[in-house]
């Protein structure tokens, strides 16, 4: 078919840099002294902060201050960095250099789930969590290897621009920004369900309300600039969301040992933590409190085997119970319960069964405690090959889905030259290197403080932070006397992931300070990510469909402004959703990477190293991965079996006991064979492409070559 000029791929957009060296050093001197004393400002604000707070400042203010304060702070770069140029709105005029785009890439990276879950989950998994901290680190090795410098050298706006070019004409194309905005609505949403829970607690407003409160944030930072607004946003919320992540964690360190690096005392901690799990599961008020959650769940099991004939035993018992109090003239005390126990009873059997299997959910809680250290646990060989697989799959999954997310690989598209997209993942590295070679550490600091502060303490002395938790989400944090006896018991603990980070300063005893700069950092976070994620699903639909397929001809003026308008428009709807809470933050993030792993990463690496890949094996490959992907998931994963009707049982439709969220375990292979066997089986591509394919697979070269995008 026809071909349609793209940009020509020049040293200058291509493969050399937009000013000349002494310009790029002038202009990366001006960013650094910018930003070194915007570091040395907002150190000050949190020490005058610190001060007023000791003074008598309500803590309550202090959640606003930081609200209004960094939310402004985004809100004023967005306003200066706004834009209605191109190249700016896209790439944000390919000039940032390699250190800070690296910086950038890590705020970008470093979303909701790294900065909340992470430590959450090692908190709660132990060995089996640092399948995040292995895979979404090693992505970077990938994505440095196989996609970075060879996507910056292809010099165009989106990853559906290389597909399009890539592989000739509008199909391509088509699944291709449709599999950007599935991966990147699914991340969006975990995000903005961070934000409200983050927006919730710094100001005491409901979770719902809280959530369209934070996507203000969200929006003031990419509506008016696009990339180039998001680009020095994402810089400046790096700087606050690494800060508030080790003030704490040091400080914690500190007060256990000592030692302010976190890092160097872990194991030390992970001993006291091992031997006091071992504690907890000889205590004899440990096994009495995992008794009776075991009795209540098995006759939970148990009515569920019958529940028509469970339903009408139990009514009919609690109508003899309320008839035969009043026929004894019971007093209020025997009567009231009763009555209330009646007037609660489920409308039908479905409510019953609802009931009942939250119930017979209780014999996880009936498990001793998980030992943190232990690697792939399980009761039998059996299991353990099972949490084996599980482990590995997710390291693979999260890997391949790193180096195949379009809003992370969009960032390598910004910098002048292909060798700063090299170097720009290196420092991409070393900024995401900080906060993940910490994370293990907290979460361990944070499991020794509440096996040692919490557990054992008076329930009628409980501290300030459990009662502010539980207000904010019960899902979060509950703590309940199961066996009466006034003291707090391991088992009787549910403690959220999600929570763990936000409530470590607490949960220290640290002042309200360092727990407002934690949430503000885990505000920046959760703000950097869902700015470039929403940036990607707009730019999808108004670069790569509607200017690319609908109306080439369109104004830059227009096409900027389409994207705007589809930005407010997405965000709204994620945030929608977001309030349903239709799943955890970190299975939504793990559903957004294995999604992005089966879509991208076969037909994109394909498309650099094999030239006889063609355009339908790459768009039968997409289709077949994103599907068998989608699939796994929708009949594993309970919220989707849900919204689906799924009535099979999990355990029947799990492949080889993988979890839903390393779904990409499947997607990712079936995509490689499909574009291999229908490449083999179909022309291969004219001489134009493969001319594209060499082009791009020498990154180092320059050159004044012409990308053409077929269509």
């Amino acid at each position: 078919m026809a071909g349609t000029p793209a940009a020509p791929v020049t040293p200058a957009a291509g493969t050399g840099g937009m000013f000349s060296a002494s310009t790029n050093r002038g202009f990366f001197a001006k960013l650094k002294k910018a930003y070194s004393w915007y570091t040395g400002g907002f150190l000050v604000f949190v020490i005058l902060l610190a001060i007023a707070e000791q003074m008598g400042l309500p803590r309550v203010w202090i959640g606003y201050i930081f609200l209004v304060a960094t939310v402004g702070l985004y809100a004023g770069i967005g306003i200066i960095a706004r834009t209605s140029d191109a190249a700016e709105y896209y790439v944000a005029g390919r000039r940032v250099p390699a250190f800070f785009n690296g910086m950038a890439t890590g705020a970008d990276w470093m979303s909701a789930a790294s900065f909340i879950g992470m430590a959450g989950t090692l908190y709660l998994t132990g060995f089996n969590g640092l399948a995040f901290v292995m895979g979404w680190t090693g992505g970077y090795c990938l994505v440095a290897l196989f996609l970075a410098p060879y996507l910056r050298k292809f010099g165009q706006f989106t990853i559906p621009d290389f597909l399009g070019a890539r592989y000739g004409g509008h199909i391509p194309r088509a699944v291709g920004i449709f599999a950007a905005i599935l991966c990147s609505f699914t991340y969006v949403v975990a995000q903005i369900y961070g934000v409200g829970l983050i927006t919730t607690r710094l100001t005491g407003v409901p979770f719902e309300y809280g959530i369209f409160l934070g996507l203000t944030g969200i929006l003031v930072c990419s509506f008016l600039g696009g990339m180039r607004a998001v680009t020095w946003t994402q810089v400046a919320q790096y700087i606050i969301l690494i800060v508030a992540y080790m003030i704490p964690v040091v400080w914690l360190s500190v007060k256990q040992t000592g030692v302010p690096i976190p890092q160097i005392v872990y194991g030390q901690q992970l001993q006291k933590v091992t031997a006091l799990e071992e504690k907890f599961i000889n205590d004899p008020k440990e096994i009495e409190v995992r008794g009776i959650f075991k009795a209540r769940a098995d006759a939970a099991a148990a009515k569920l085997k019958n529940a028509e004939k469970a339903y009408a035993d139990d009514k009919a018992a609690a109508v003899a119970a309320v008839e035969k109090a009043k026929a004894e003239n019971a007093p209020p005390e025997v009567m009231t319960p009763l009555e209330k126990a009646l007037g609660g009873f489920p409308v039908d059997v479905a409510a019953a069964k609802a009931g009942w299997t939250k119930e017979a959910a209780l014999a996880a809680r009936a498990a001793p405690p998980l030992r943190h250290a232990e690697a792939f646990p399980g009761k039998d060989e059996p299991a353990r090959d099972v949490s084996r697989r599980n482990f590995l799959a997710l390291v693979f999954c999260l890997m391949v889905g790193t180096a195949a997310l379009p809003h992370i690989l969009m960032r390598y598209y910004t910098t002048p030259s292909v060798r700063q997209a090299r170097e720009s993942v290196f420092w991409s590295l070393f900024f995401i290197f900080l906060l993940y070679f910490t994370a293990p550490a907290l979460g361990v600091l944070a499991k020794f403080d509440v096996y040692s502060l919490v557990v054992g303490s008076q329930y009628a002395n409980l501290p300030a932070w459990a009662a502010a938790w539980a207000k904010v989400d019960p899902g979060l944090l509950s703590i309940v006397d199961v066996n009466k006896d006034g003291i707090v018991q391991l088992a009787e603990i549910v403690l959220g992931g999600d929570i763990i980070v936000l409530a470590t300063p607490e949960i220290a005893g640290l002042p309200y300070v360092v727990s407002g700069l934690v949430a503000a950092g885990g505000l920046a976070a959760a703000l950097s990510t869902a700015d470039g994620l929403l940036l990607t699903i707009a730019n999808a639909l108004s670069h790569d469909f509607y200017y690319k397929m609908l109306d080439p001809n369109a104004s830059t003026a227009r096409r900027v402004t389409i994207s705007k308008i589809l930005l407010l428009v997405v965000a709204i709807i994620a945030a929608s959703v977001s309030a349903q809470k239709p799943a955890d933050i970190l299975f939504l993030v793990s559903a957004a990477f294995s999604l992005a792993a089966a879509a991208f990463f076969p037909a994109l690496v394909c498309g650099i190293f094999w030239k006889r890949a063609n355009r339908w094996g790459a768009t039968l490959g997409m289709i077949a991965g994103l599907s068998i992907t989608f699939y796994y998931m929708a009949t594993t994963q309970p919220w989707l079996r849900g919204l689906f009707g799924v009535t099979s049982s999990i355990a029947d439709n799990t492949w080889w006991g993988i979890g839903a969220i390393s779904a990409g375990l499947w997607g990712v292979p079936l995509g490689f064979i499909v574009i291999i066997v229908v490449s083999m089986l179909t022309p291969a591509p004219n001489r134009e492409v493969q001319e594209l394919v060499e082009h791009v697979r020498y990154p180092n070269l320059t050159g004044d070559r012409m990308v053409t995008t077929a269509t």
